[in-house]
């Protein structure tokens, strides 16, 4: 691991962003609570807060961090039969949570692909992309066009 003990805590932030893409018939399933495993976003948006909490378990050289806080938000197009996922994360702390996040939308999203998996088997998890992240040294990244 990288030597981090020097550096001043500074408050972080870091969003990320992922794209699950189903038949439309799956995200209306999605949305009536049709499916057999239940509730597929509520259930999608814990696992996104336990991947965000448990990084450093699933990524070797990530540093354990106190996270204060982790949002996991949904956006839906029936038409497109897709759905974004937001992962939020804040800390404050010696390094930066893009791991975290990038984790949050990654678990989330495989968590709606277990779920629906059943009545969907051509369900795809793509563009799994840092959005924005703040704080620490090198400053603010904002990713053009997203």
């Amino acid at each position: 691991m990288v030597e981090v003990g020097e550096k001043p805590e500074t408050v972080r932030e870091a969003v990320a962003r992922s794209r699950v893409n189903m038949k439309p018939e799956t995200l209306r399933m999605i949305l009536k609570g049709d499916l057999p495993k239940g509730d597929v976003l509520g259930t999608a948006r814990i696992a996104g807060v336990m991947g965000a909490k448990n990084c450093p378990d699933m990524i070797p050289m990530c540093h354990p961090l106190r996270l204060t806080g982790v949002e996991v938000q949904f956006e839906l197009s029936e038409e497109e039969g897709s759905l974004e996922v937001e992962g939020i994360v804040r800390a404050r702390d010696r390094t930066g949570v893009e791991m975290e996040a990038m984790i949050a939308v990654s678990v989330a999203a495989l968590t709606v692909y277990d779920m629906c998996k059943s009545v969907d088997k051509e369900i795809t998890i793509s563009s799994i992309r840092l959005i924005k992240k703040s704080g620490g040294k090198s400053g603010t990244f904002i990713r053009e066009g997203d």
